[in-house]
């Protein structure tokens, strides 16, 4: 990576703590690393990239469940382009919608659609899509509403019901209506009818593109080179090392509380632990906030790999499983990514995901057992086109996704707006902030975080991911 670095000629002497190794505390370290700061980052894993990073697995490299990059935002796109050096490829996205044994395109594409669920089903979708332009489901809030309106009753329950309700493990009616307004709110019925008819091939949806980067050596390549970066210009990055909660006089956040139980000075701090988990190593939170804060989860995942002895089984780059007989949600296919990432394999890897609360049975279920579940899935979807299952591995993740319950934005503006009473402090991230960010977001993240600290703090992180279009500059051409 030839980047001249501006620390070489002007060193700042503000300290900077960085919590969580993933893509906005990366993001962050490294734009404070090029400015001249000195920055320390710590993370709690013995790996950089968070949920983004990449492994080795079976001698090829796999990431934790799928990650692909794309944003309209010149200076997201700058910086990934930056630190990947060219050693990235455009990739054709395919991903398909698995229901019922066949496969729907994603976003819907009105003839596919049509032809899979025979000519009675699509009436019927067509006809409570017709109802709900004359006669609109009143919003309430909540995700099964929104979608409702938009799309009609049987496509809700066709197309979004099943895996959302795997997905969050509560009912649509309880799911808030801010998850669809922040990954489906362009993505239209009528715009998919109009294109049908007009013979076009493409979507216009900014989350739904047709292609995008992805890393040769897997997503995880950005933050270790992001990493390795801050580490070869000044900083440090500490892995295996729990940051234990802040140090705060007053309302001034000096410093943070190692695993030992000792102080660390700091001029900044920049968290991406979860947010739930930091306002309850904050000194005499109230109550009110101690409360907000038992209201808020996050959703766990569990990722199942098999390795499979044959290539060329299906052409996705992952598949959503909307079948209500399965437990799995998502199947990733990482032979359709690159081929760097599988070299001269003649397996292909496949990861299923599954998601779970920490009460609930999945998720101190053994791995054996787990193992056994995605294999006899897999053997049910007949994706592995008979061919042997070879290995298995299983992957335990926590606290992956907030879940948007109904209601949450009440806890979380408690949250926010007592986390925003603390000087020299950031919260970033999907954990740090509660947003189900992309890696986008998160990068946004950092890059704005970076900017507070040179600047004097004039953007609000907290509207990234609610407004993020305001945050969006002009594409380049």
């Amino acid at each position: 990576m030839s980047i001249i670095c501006p620390s070489l000629f002007l060193m700042h002497s503000d300290k900077i703590c960085v919590i969580g190794a993933g893509p906005a505390g990366l993001a962050t370290a490294y734009e404070l690393t090029k400015k001249g700061y000195k920055v320390d980052v710590y993370e709690a894993d013995k790996q950089v990239g968070g949920m983004s990073r990449s492994f080795n697995l079976w001698g090829q490299i796999v990431d934790l469940g799928p990650h692909r990059f794309f944003s309209t935002d010149k200076r997201i796109n700058n910086l990934w382009l930056e630190i990947a050096g060219g050693e990235y490829q455009e990739v054709n996205r395919i991903t398909r919608v698995f229901y019922q044994g066949k496969y729907f395109y994603y976003p819907l594409k009105v003839m596919n659609v049509l032809s899979n669920l025979g000519l009675f089903t699509s009436a019927m979708c067509m006809l409570s899509y017709a109802k709900e332009r004359l006669s609109p489901t009143k919003p309430d809030g909540s995700f099964e509403n929104w979608v409702v309106s938009r799309f009609g009753r049987r496509l809700f329950e066709i197309f979004f019901k099943t895996y959302s309700e795997k997905l969050w493990g509560i009912s649509c009616k309880d799911l808030d209506s801010d998850f669809a307004a922040q990954r489906i709110k362009k993505l239209s019925l009528m715009e998919a009818v109009i294109n049908a008819f007009k013979g076009g091939k493409g979507n216009t949806h900014k989350s739904l593109v047709d292609q995008f980067y992805y890393a040769n050596g897997g997503t995880g390549q950005i933050y270790e080179k992001m990493a390795a970066y801050v580490a070869q210009n000044g900083g440090n990055i500490h892995l295996g090392k729990r940051i234990h909660g802040l140090s705060v006089d007053g309302t001034v956040v000096n410093g943070i509380i190692d695993e030992n139980q000792q102080k660390i000075a700091y001029d900044h701090v920049i968290s991406s632990m979860p947010i739930t988990q930091l306002v309850q190593h904050l000194p005499s939170a109230p109550a009110a906030v101690q409360d907000a804060v038992s209201q808020l989860e996050f959703r766990n995942t569990v990722l199942v790999y098999l390795e499979i002895d044959g290539i060329d089984l299906f052409p996705d780059n992952w598949l959503y499983v909307h079948s209500p007989q399965l437990k799995t949600g998502r199947i990733t296919n990482f032979r359709n990514w690159v081929p760097e990432l599988y070299g001269n394999k003649q397996t292909t890897i496949l990861v299923l995901e599954y998601w779970c609360n920490f009460d609930d049975a999945e998720w101190s279920m053994p791995d054996l057992d787990f193992e056994n579940l995605a294999k006899k899935e897999l053997i049910e979807t007949g994706l592995h086109q008979g061919k042997e299952i070879l290995n298995s591995h299983v992957f335990k993740i926590p606290r992956c996704y907030p879940i948007y319950k109904v209601g949450y934005k009440d806890h979380l503006e408690v949250m926010t707006e007592y986390l925003k009473t603390f000087q020299n402090f950031q919260a970033v991230g999907r954990y740090g902030s509660f947003k189900y960010n992309n890696q986008d977001h998160s990068l946004l993240m950092g890059i704005l975080a970076a900017e507070n600290i040179e600047n004097g703090y004039a953007h609000n992180l907290w509207d990234i991911n609610t407004d993020y279009d305001s945050y969006q500059e002009e594409t380049q051409d």
